[in-house]
């Protein structure tokens, strides 16, 4: 987040900055070559801009750009329109400054499941992950000790997950129940977080539909964990917050947004950080055309390179974090059920002893 808010500030100086500088020169020349010039350079600052916007961005073709030059080679993704009635998914001319034709949204009777970049490299980073694993997995049950830096890489990584976060916030009964689920979470948010460091590649978790998918994921494993451990009346008594009746209209939409809040941080948490990152390398790179000069390169390209290690580090932490806290959410949903059966316990042992003492 504080990277964001460093960008969008850059951003905004810049803009400024710009707006400025062709407000005095248009003032202080005359109409002719110079502010020919000045419309040109304001052209290239929003063309890097707009090259940024669309690079981040999702879109329904995929582009190869050519080294050292403006061409790139668009490939076409198919688009899979469903239509509620006739006509609904009938293109129409976009009216707000673009190019080309918009198709309708789903609230007008149109379904789009056209396949997208992002989509494609969600695909790819789950092809990449399983081809991974069968790789360097230890598939000889022999061999209890795997060898090869991958296989050993791979062991660890899965090692910690179980341990650190899975048994550790969920506990030694039920967290191994749920390690499947916060190693495929790990892994493919991990896989697809590095394939967007790579030329011609896009980072898959920059979309905030696709975080939201991820973290809608956690939402229904959360919920399921927390009935199978308490049981349907013992997750809705829950709800209630253990308050008195009186109180319950007030706390049962407070623990109801609650549910929901967890989902909502999981996805702007990986959102944010995974785009802004990307979005700063192309800023200090863009200064170079912004400002007009070479020499700028000289300090925007370290420090984008600078940026780039340490997306490589976020890369990995993002990862953590997400399954970090899908684990946390997990346990709290199956802390309700051992707590009902604690209090069930201790209710019996007082009435045990109580029937003692009268006895």
């Amino acid at each position: 987040m504080r990277k964001a808010m460093v960008l969008f500030a850059c951003l905004f100086a810049g803009t400024v900055w710009a707006s400025e500088q062709h407000g005095e020169e248009h003032g202080a020349t005359p109409q002719g070559v110079h502010g020919v010039a000045n419309e040109d350079q304001d052209a290239e600052g929003d063309d890097v801009a707009g090259y940024i916007l669309h690079h981040v961005s999702d879109s329904n073709e995929y582009e190869f750009e050519v080294p050292l030059s403006r061409n790139h080679i668009p490939i076409h993704l198919p688009r899979i329109l469903i239509p509620f009635h006739e006509g609904a998914c009938t293109p129409v001319a976009d009216t707000h400054g673009g190019h080309g034709e918009v198709y309708p949204s789903l609230g007008q009777g149109c379904l789009d499941l056209s396949i997208t970049k992002h989509t494609v490299m969600m695909w790819l980073a789950a092809l990449l992950l399983i081809g991974a694993l069968m790789i360097w997995s230890n598939r000889d049950k022999t061999k209890l000790v795997p060898r090869g830096a991958g296989a050993n890489l791979f062991e660890m990584l899965v090692l910690f997950v179980r341990d650190e976060l899975a048994i550790k916030n969920i506990g030694k009964e039920e967290g191994p129940r749920y390690v499947p689920y916060l190693l495929t979470a790990f892994f493919f948010i991990l896989f697809m977080n590095l394939l967007g460091l790579f030329p011609w590649m896009a980072t898959a978790t920059g979309n905030i539909a696709i975080t939201c998918g991820l973290a809608l994921c956690t939402f229904f494993v959360t919920q399921a964990a927390g009935i199978r451990a308490a049981g349907i009346g013992g997750y809705l008594k829950h709800l209630t917050g253990g308050v008195a009746p009186w109180l319950w209209p007030i706390m049962i939409p407070v623990e109801f947004l609650g549910l929901f809040t967890k989902p909502f941080a999981l996805t702007i948490r990986l959102f944010a950080n995974m785009l802004a990152g990307h979005i700063v390398i192309f800023f200090l790179l863009g200064l170079i055309f912004m400002l007009r000069n070479p020499a700028v390169a000289l300090v925007s390209v370290p420090f984008a390179f600078g940026i780039y290690l340490l997306e490589l580090f976020v890369a990995f932490v993002q990862a953590y974090v997400f399954t970090m806290l899908s684990a946390l959410f997990i346990g709290m949903s199956v802390a309700m059920g051992h707590h009902d059966d604690h209090h069930h316990e201790g209710g019996e042992s007082h009435d045990h002893g109580k029937a003692h003492h009268l006895g």
